[in-house]
C-alpha cells in the first residue's frame, strides 16, 4: 500500500496540486485517489474544477465497486475525447448556453433578416439542363456524406431507416438508391471528361451506436450494392453527456450511478467527425473539391444534385444549401440572410417558429407571408448542402469541428430552475454556415418540391393528423412522390402520362400515378431520359413500369398494364408497341395489421401482382420487346 501511496503522491506532484487539498469538495472521491490511475485523476480535477462533485458524493470506501469506479472515469475519458475541446468546453457552452435560455434570450437580436442570393431551378429548361451537364462534370471531383444515425421508431419500422425500401415496386432499398445515384453519378462523369483523370467518387456514411452495426452489416450482405468497400467509410457518432440543471451539472444514469446519462448530440457531428478522423485531408489529397451531404430517407434528392453541383461549380459557392420553395409559417426552416446592426452577416437556416417572429419584430409586421409567387420569399431548408472541401476544411482547421450548439431544456413550471428530464447540448449540420466570415460565399439553389423533396420520417397515425394541404412526409406519401416525379419528367421528355388518381391509404389522401420506376443507370439527369424516349409513348394510370437496365428505350410504347425489363450493360433493349395486361394492382392494408410486415403496414398497400411482360436481357446484343 506504501508504494501505491507514494506513486499517488508523485501524480499529485506532477498535477501541481500538491501542498492544496484539490478534491476536499469530494470527500468520497479524496478516499478512492490510490485506485486512479494519472489520466483519470487529471479528469477527477477537471470534473470538480467544473463544478461536478456531485458524481462522486454516493463513492463508497476502496474495495467496494472499484471496477465499476475505473469504469466511470473510462466514460468520462471517451465524452472528453469525442467532444472538441474536451468536457471543459462542452460545460462551459452548456454553462452560457443554460443562462440564456432561462433569461429568455432570442439568438436573432439585433439581427436584420433579407432573402438571400441563390439560383432558382425550373426543371427541364435551358439552363436546367447545363447546370446537370456541369454537375456531372463535377461528380469525380465530389465525395458524398449521408447522415443515417436514426432508427425507424418514429416511423412505426423497427430497422434501421436506409433499409427501407424506397418503393414497393423495385423493392430498392434507401441506401442500395444512393448507393446505385453514386456509381451513376461517377460513371456518367467519367464518359465526360474521357481522358482525364478519373477518380472514384468516395462515400462516408454517419452512424450511431444505434445503426451502426446493421448498417454495416445490410451493406457487406449485399456486396456494398456495387460499390467497392474502400470507397465507403463508415463514422459513428458518439454520444454526449446529459445535464440536470442551469449549473450544467452532469446528470448521472437513473439506472446506473457510475454512469453519465448521455443523449445524441445532433447530425452536426458530422463536420467534428470529418475532421477528427482525417477523412476530408485525405479526399483533399485525392482531389476531391466538393462535399455533398443528404439526409436518410429522401428519396427524390439525386434527381436534383447534378444540377445544384453545377450551381455550386459555376457560381463557386462555399456552401450551397438546397432548398424547396415553401409556404408562409410551413414547418420547414427558412433560408435568410441576418445582418446585425454591428454589420456582421450570415446566411443561415432559421427554424420555422423563429422566422415569423423575427420578420415581425424587424421589416414585416405581418410576419412570414406569401409574396406573389404564391410562396415565401425565403426557401425552405431541406438539410443537403454542398461545400467546397477547400473553404470547408481551412474552416473546420480554426474550429476544430465545433458547430454552434443550441440546448433546449423542458422546464417543469415558470421559475426556469428544475427540468422535467435531463437535456444536452446539440447541434445541427446547416448551422455550419454560422461560424464563417462575411466573405464568404453561401448561396442556394430552389428545386421543385416534387422533384427534390419527399422525406419519409411520419408514422401512419401522425401523418393522418396533418392539416389538410400540408404535406404527410410518410412512407405512404414518399413512395407515391417517386412516382410522381417519375412521370413528371416522362411527360417533359414527350410521353403521354394519364393523370393521377386520387386514393386513401392509411387514412391519407395521396396522387396515384403510374408506377413508374427505373434505376439511376438508365437516367440519371433530364438529357438522360430524353435521349431514352423516342417516337410516340403513351403510359396510362392502371400501369407499373419497372426499368433495370442501363441501353433501354421507349419507343412509340404504349403501355396499359405492368411491363418490367432487366438488362445487363451490353444488352440493348427497345419498349414498343401495345402492351396491355391486367398489371398490377394496389391493395389497402391497415397499418394495425400485423400480419403484414412493418414496411408494408406504414405504407398502408402492398402490390398485388397478377399479370405483366416481362424481359430478361443476360447477353450482350440488340432486343426488341413488343407484345
Amino acid at each position: 500500500m506504501a508504494s501505491t501511496l507514494e506513486s499517488t503522491a508523485d501524480q499529485l506532484s506532477n498535477l501541481s496540486i500538491a501542498g492544496r487539498d484539490w478534491a476536499a469538495s469530494a470527500p468520497n472521491l479524496k478516499k478512492n485517489i490510490p485506485l486512479l490511475s494519472p489520466d483519470y485523476l487529471e479528469l477527477a480535477k477537471m470534473l470538480l474544477e467544473m463544478g461536478q462533485s456531485h458524481l462522486f458524493e454516493h463513492w463508497p470506501e476502496p474495495g467496494v465497486h472499484d471496477d465499476e469506479k475505473r469504469g466511470f472515469f473510462e466514460q468520462v475519458t471517451r465524452l472528453n475525447a469525442n467532444y472538441p475541446g474536451g468536457l471543459v468546453s462542452y460545460l462551459k457552452n452548456a454553462k452560457e448556453l443554460l443562462a440564456d435560455s432561462k433569461a429568455g434570450k432570442n439568438p436573432y437580436d439585433g439581427f436584420t433578416p433579407s432573402v438571400p442570393t441563390g439560383e432558382n431551378l425550373t426543371f427541364a429548361d435551358d439552363k436546367f439542363i447545363q447546370y446537370e451537364e456541369v454537375g456531372i462534370r463535377e461528380a469525380q471531383n465530389s465525395a458524398f456524406v449521408l447522415v443515417a444515425g436514426g432508427l425507424g421508431e418514429r416511423l412505426g419500422y423497427n430497422g434501421i431507416k436506409v433499409a427501407l425500401p424506397l418503393e414497393s415496386c423495385s423493392g430498392t432499398c434507401f441506401l442500395q438508391h444512393y448507393i446505385e445515384c453514386i456509381l451513376a453519378l461517377q460513371e456518367a462523369s467519367y464518359r465526360l471528361v474521357e481522358g482525364e483523370c478519373q477518380r472514384e467518387v468516395p462515400f462516408a456514411i454517419m452512424t450511431s451506436d444505434d445503426t451502426h452495426t446493421r448498417t454495416l452489416a445490410l451493406l457487406e450482405s449485399n456486396s456494398y450494392f456495387g460499390m467497392k468497400p474502400t470507397q465507403v467509410t463508415l463514422l459513428k457518432q458518439e454520444k454526449v453527456a446529459c445535464l440536470e440543471d442551469n449549473d450544467a451539472r452532469l446528470a448521472l444514469d437513473p439506472n446506473n450511478k457510475y454512469s453519465i446519462q448521455t443523449k445524441p448530440h445532433g447530425h452536426g457531428d458530422v463536420h467534428s467527425l470529418l475532421h477528427s478522423t482525417g477523412l476530408l485531408k485525405q479526399w483533399r489529397d485525392a482531389g476531391v473539391k466538393w462535399v455533398c451531404f443528404f439526409q436518410d430517407t429522401n428519396g427524390l434528392l439525386f434527381k436534383a444534385i447534378p444540377a445544384a453541383l453545377g450551381v455550386s461549380a459555376t457560381k463557386h459557392y462555399h456552401v450551397n444549401s438546397l432548398a424547396v420553395p415553401r409556404k408562409a409559417k410551413e414547418a420547414i426552416g427558412g433560408i435568410a440572410k441576418l445582418t446585425h446592426a454591428d454589420g456582421r452577416t450570415m446566411v443561415i437556416n432559421v427554424e420555422y417558429n423563429q422566422l415569423d417572429p423575427l420578420l415581425r419584430a424587424t421589416i414585416s409586421p405581418e410576419g412570414d407571408v406569401n409574396c406573389e409567387t404564391g410562396y415565401s420569399p425565403f426557401p425552405g431548408n431541406i438539410n443537403q448542402l454542398i461545400l467546397e472541401l477547400g473553404p470547408y476544411l481551412e474552416e473546420l482547421n480554426k474550429t476544430g469541428g465545433a458547430i454552434k450548439e443550441f440546448v433546449n431544456p423542458k422546464y417543469k413550471d415558470a421559475s426556469k430552475t428544475i427540468f422535467k428530464s435531463s437535456t444536452r447540448l446539440e447541434c445541427m449540420m446547416q448551422d455550419y454556415p454560422k461560424t464563417l466570415p462575411p466573405t464568404a460565399r453561401v448561396g442556394f439553389t430552389v428545386a421543385d418540391a416534387w422533384l427534390a423533396y419527399a422525406p419519409v420520417k411520419n408514422n401512419p397515425e401522425d401523418a393522418a393528423k396533418v392539416p389538410k394541404g400540408n404535406p404527410y412526409h410518410s412512407a405512404t406519401s414518399g413512395e407515391m412522390a417517386i412516382y410522381r416525379a417519375n412521370s413528371r419528367i416522362l411527360r417533359k421528355a414527350g410521353v403521354q402520362v394519364d393523370n393521377p388518381e386520387h386514393g386513401v391509404f392509411n387514412e391519407q389522401e395521396v396522387e396515384v400515378w403510374p408506377r413508374i420506376a427505373w434505376k439511376p443507370k438508365w437516367a440519371l439527369t433530364f438529357s438522360d431520359v430524353k435521349g431514352k424516349v423516342r417516337g410516340s409513348c403513351f403510359i396510362s394510370q392502371k400501369s407499373t413500369m419497372v426499368i433495370k437496365g442501363r441501353n433501354v428505350f421507349l419507343e412509340d410504347l404504349s403501355l396499359d398494364g405492368a411491363l418490367l425489363v432487366n438488362s445487363v450493360d451490353e444488352a440493348e433493349v427497345k419498349l414498343g408497341g401495345s402492351v396491355q395486361n391486367k398489371g398490377w394492382v394496389l391493395e389497402k392494408v391497415d397499418h394495425k395489421d400485423t400480419s403484414e410486415p412493418e414496411e408494408v403496414r406504414i405504407r398502408g398497400f402492398k402490390i398485388n401482382k397478377i399479370e405483366q411482360l416481362e424481359g430478361n436481357y443476360n447477353e450482350p446484343g440488340k432486343f426488341c420487346l413488343k407484345h
